[in-house]
């Protein structure tokens, strides 16, 4: 099975080039059953890896586009009057798909943004008053512009909690750029990747985190992690059990892509600037810190177990 990851990560590889890092932690995401945020410039091939994903993984996808007018109802669906039945006849919206593109995200106002709370936290939605559970997997992929740019509003800290994962793709390096200038259309590449597994081998995938083992010294490095950022005064606040628990399955999950039964503490460093990047925050005397800066401090203060 792990031959399947393998395969779905060079697959994912040509169509986004030179950012097997960046793939692997979005794969990584999508094992331990968390949602990925990708924050970047337009451009960079956001949307790009999300469909690839969705292709070689044989999910069905949805790709939603955040605007200023969207609406709850316009991502969660809405309940019609059909005069021939008499009757209200519901009428799903795009997020009853495995795999969800919330694209610029942060171009929607607060309102329509909450309303992928429920849906990535429980896996369900409530509408008037009738609770609709959301296929499996379920996984939602959003992508959000810098805040500097015009016509953004930003995420609060509960969406963005709601995200396992926040990665940035970046400008390709050297060679592949000129690989990709060079090479052919990128939706042509698309329409083309093969399916690498079905979504039940996925699912079978995600099962067997539970039985990848994390030793006790580890678990012991992953709390002083989360109790170092509660009482440094770097932080203006600690991570929560939920960013807790959220490494422990990342970590796992990279873990798992690496053909290991076993979790090392470079597993958990590999996978942690992604998962709590975007959960800590620098307090008032260090607001010039940024999130990278911030993860860096935090490895540099809590000694590697033996």
């Amino acid at each position: 099975m792990e031959d399947r990851l393998d395969l779905a990560i060079q697959q994912v590889g040509s169509t986004i080039l030179g950012k097997e890092r960046a793939i692997r932690l979005a794969l990584s995401c999508l094992l331990a059953r968390g949602h990925l945020l990708i924050e970047d410039l337009p451009g960079m091939g956001k949307t790009t890896l999300a469909h690839a994903l969705a292709r070689c993984l044989g999910l069905q996808y949805q790709r939603i586009q955040f605007t200023s007018d969207l609406l709850p109802a316009d991502i969660l669906g809405a309940a019609v009057y059909e005069r021939q039945r008499e009757t209200f006849v519901f009428h799903p919206g795009p997020i009853f798909a495995q795999l969800i593109l919330a694209d610029e995200i942060n171009r929607a106002t607060p309102k329509t943004q909450s309303a992928l709370l429920e849906a990535m936290e429980e896996g369900q939605v409530t509408i008037e008053g009738e609770t609709r559970q959301l296929p499996e997997p379920f996984f939602v992929i959003a992508t959000q512009n810098p805040a500097y740019q015009i016509g953004t509003f930003p995420l609060p800290e509960s969406q963005l909690d709601r995200f396992l994962m926040r990665i940035a793709l970046g400008y390709p390096d050297v060679q592949a750029e000129r690989a990709l200038l060079e090479g052919e259309d990128r939706r042509e590449i698309l329409a083309r990747l093969p399916v690498c597994m079905t979504p039940a081998q996925l699912h079978e995938l995600q099962g067997r985190l539970a039985g990848v083992h994390i030793a006790a010294p580890l678990l012991d490095y992953v709390q002083a992690l989360l109790a170092f950022s509660r009482q440094s005064s770097r932080f203006r606040s600690g991570l929560s059990p939920r960013a807790g628990l959220g490494l422990l399955r990342a970590a796992r999950a990279w873990a798992l892509l690496h053909r290991r039964g076993h979790v090392l503490p470079e597993d958990v460093q590999a996978v942690l600037p992604a998962v709590v990047g975007h959960r800590l925050h620098p307090s008032d005397d260090h607001l010039e810190q940024s999130p990278a800066a911030l993860v860096g401090q935090l490895l540099d203060a809590v000694a590697v177990p033996a």
